[in-house]
């Protein structure tokens, strides 16, 4: 008597959170408890599997408080300098592949994409233009905020399939929607080919949510009306939590099984939060390379 083979597939998750510590909580215990366990090209030979799973992860506001959560593996100095990263640059100047350093960072592909072999040769037949496409989103929905087709992809064929550390971000997609009483909102979709939940996750919301608050100011400045930042969805083929620090994530997992999400949290206005966020910005404005973190 034959048996058919039990099929083994990446578990598909959606989960809802109205602020960004409760919505990492709910994702690492999500796939903690239901992540497939398999193995990574980055393993050593005595970790043990992965859990990884594809997850949907909708924040209705962004926005709202408590913003921080205090466990993150990181700080309030490392957050602040990864989002002046991703939405001002200040990291630009790190990508020069062939003296072996950065191939790219978020802020250089949304605000400046231009192929690689383009921007290193200056000799090109036909150079391309750099394109700000965080720019062009918020001119389109300026003027159409219903269209669908703001969007600002990072993903560079003729580049990244060779590098060891691709993009894992690969496209934002923004829409304005108006509510029942006439207000506007800028709705943002964020699509990730391969994501860190336990030490990237928060920092990475952190920054691409900010990104979202400013993407909405500067439409509401040429539209003349308030534009508020909207509800973000962060969809990710695999998120997941490594092997390697399972025992260290552990811990954590059971602080979050044992008491709410707001006992670990900090509201922005946090006095611990604003000094230490304040002292980075003074040492990102003196050097901004102070800060050399590893690539998220």
């Amino acid at each position: 008597m034959s048996q058919t083979a039990r099929v083994r597939s990446i578990p598909v998750i959606s989960i809802e959170a109205d602020c960004l510590p409760e919505a990492w909580e709910k994702a690492v215990l999500a796939v903690w408890d239901n992540g497939l366990e398999v193995r990574t090209q980055y393993d050593r030979p005595h970790d043990p599997p992965s859990r990884d799973a594809t997850v949907m992860i909708t924040v209705t506001d962004p926005f709202k408080e408590p913003r921080i959560h205090k466990n993150f593996p990181g700080g309030p100095e490392e957050l602040e300098a990864y989002r002046q990263e991703v939405v001002a640059g200040i990291h630009d100047h790190w990508i020069d592949p062939a003296a072996g350093k950065w191939t790219y960072t978020y802020h250089e592909r949304l605000f400046s994409y231009c192929p690689v072999e383009q921007i290193r040769s200056a000799d090109s037949p036909k150079p391309f233009s750099a394109v700000d496409q965080i720019g062009y989103i918020i001119d389109y929905l300026s003027h159409a905020g219903h269209s669908r087709r703001a969007q600002a992809i990072t993903w560079m064929p003729t580049a990244d399939p060779q590098t060891d550390d691709p993009p894992c971000l690969q496209r934002i997609w923004c829409r304005i929607i108006e509510s029942d009483t006439g207000r506007w909102s800028l709705n943002m979709n964020t699509h990730w080919r391969s994501r860190d939940l336990y030490k990237a996750w928060f920092m990475n919301v952190y920054a691409l949510t900010d990104l979202q608050r400013t993407i909405a100011e500067k439409i509401a400045e040429k539209r003349g009306e308030p534009v508020a930042v909207g509800r973000y969805v962060d969809i990710s083929d695999s998120l997941h939590i490594y092997g390697s620090y399972l025992d260290e994530a552990a811990v954590e997992v059971e602080k979050m099984r044992q008491s709410p999400f707001t006992e670990r949290s900090w509201q922005t206005t946090h006095p611990a939060f604003e000094m230490m966020t304040l002292e980075a910005r003074e040492k990102l404005a003196r050097d901004p390379d102070w800060y050399a973190r590893p690539r998220h």
